[in-house]
């Protein structure tokens, strides 16, 4: 039966903790590490203080089998990493005059000077294996130490990204002779909340083995993550696949689609399917509708554009609003989002147009309270649908999510055949 190894991956550098940079290099490590079947089970992130490193290195040799360490290889005082490797182990650092000379070179041919700290970066474990830095300065090393590996690269992630595809990868293969590969898909649902969706599943997953399923939650929609683990990439692609019609079976009148599909991107496709041009009137949400669809490549085939009737003088001189339904309903209103739907489609002779009206907060407005939305969607002469909602949240998240609202009314009535 083959090994079943745990990963870890440590990311050194007060940086990453006080929020100053993302610590991107654990998601890639991650995603890289399952394409050979690598497990991760635990992500750190430590300062740049010698103690507190060390106790990171401590604890992980004692749950993981390899430790992916990224950050505190560089030449200045708080990069401390190769010190607390030494301070745990004992192991005495020496200087590498291989990776001296390299690094003399990389310094040459950027017509830059070699100052003294930089040799500190050519100080290397004795027994380590060196990973070649070719775009950067800092060598990688691995080393082993009671029974973990531990993998050492810089905390730059060209630098890093270079290491593992060049080297560690090919080196992890070859000496755990790894032959399994991981696979997930995200399902992708909207219009049903995380607890009634899991509810709905409660029997898939509390059946996981392999594959396991695991319902997420996010702004205004659900996921449900499948992953799979196999001896190929067709295997583990089939595993997922039976175990997605499984959840698809219970809850697939929500699904929208998986992976790096949006729900812009599932309307924008809807409406391309069936040929049918949109466009938009925004009050509170000031033109995040229409952003989230011209960010998509293909938006011009159907999308007409975006009236931002932020105020009521806009509303009345753009969108020939009467002033008199402004006077007697309000611009909060369901009356006003109606015509403000009708108008932008005549304006922009558009099949289809949706409206946006309402309370971003942080103040009430018109007697309606902050987080109040009016959703208008017309076509062909007739108001299809118009919504009131309540969010709560502060004025950006009240306008995401209504951005979200809207979209998700637009993706079932075309889905439908409503529209």
């Amino acid at each position: 039966m083959e090994k079943t190894y745990k990963a870890e991956i440590i990311g050194v550098g007060t940086e990453l903790l006080l929020g100053q940079i993302a610590n991107t290099n654990a998601q890639w490590i991650s995603d890289k590490l399952a394409d050979i079947g690598l497990s991760v089970y635990y992500h750190q992130v430590v300062g740049d203080n010698l103690a507190r490193v060390e106790r990171c290195f401590d604890e992980a040799k004692d749950r993981s089998d390899i430790v992916f360490i990224t950050g505190g290889l560089g030449p200045t005082e708080d990069d401390l990493t190769r010190e607390a490797f030494a301070s745990l182990t004992g192991e005495l650092l020496e200087l590498n005059e291989a990776v001296l000379t390299t690094i003399h070179h990389y310094f040459s041919k950027n017509n830059r000077q070699v100052t003294a700290n930089n040799r500190k970066q050519a100080m290397v474990f004795p027994d380590a294996t060196i990973i070649d830095n070719h775009i950067g300065t800092a060598p990688g090393m691995i080393v082993s130490y009671e029974q973990t590996m531990f993998i050492f690269m810089p905390g730059v992630p060209r630098e890093m990204e270079q290491m593992m595809t060049e080297f560690v990868i090919p080196y992890l293969k070859d000496q755990l002779s790894l032959e399994e590969v991981i696979s997930s898909r995200m399902l992708r649902f909207i219009g049903i909340g995380e607890a009634q969706l899991e509810t709905k599943i409660q029997s898939i997953v509390s059946d996981q083995v392999n594959p396991t399923v695991a319902p997420l939650a996010s702004d205004g929609e659900v996921a449900v993550r499948i992953t799979a683990k196999a001896n190929t990439a067709d295997q583990a692609n089939q595993m997922i696949e039976q175990k997605q019609q499984e959840v698809l079976a219970i809850v697939g009148s929500y699904y929208y689609g998986y992976d790096d599909v949006s729900i812009e991107t599932a309307v924008l496709n809807l409406l391309i399917e069936k040929k049918q041009t949109l466009a938009a009137a925004e009050s509170l949400t000031g033109g995040l509708f229409a952003d989230a669809l011209v960010s998509l490549s293909g938006a011009s085939q159907v999308f007409q554009g975006s009236v931002v009737s932020y105020s009521e003088h806009v509303k009345q001189a753009v969108l020939n609003i009467p002033r008199e339904l402004l006077v007697t309903n309000g611009t909060v209103s369901k009356a006003c989002a109606k015509a403000m739907a009708e108008q932008v489609a005549k304006t922009m002779r558009a099949d289809i147009a949706i409206s946006f009206t309402g309370v971003a907060g942080p103040n009430a407005l018109e007697g309606q309270p902050p987080g109040t939305v009016y959703i208008s969607i017309y076509q062909a002469n007739s108001v299809i649908i118009t919504e009131k909602y309540h969010f709560y949240g502060d004025r950006n998240y009240v306008r995401k999510r209504s951005v979200k609202k809207g979209l998700e009314l637009l993706y079932y009535l075309l889905k439908n055949n409503k529209l």
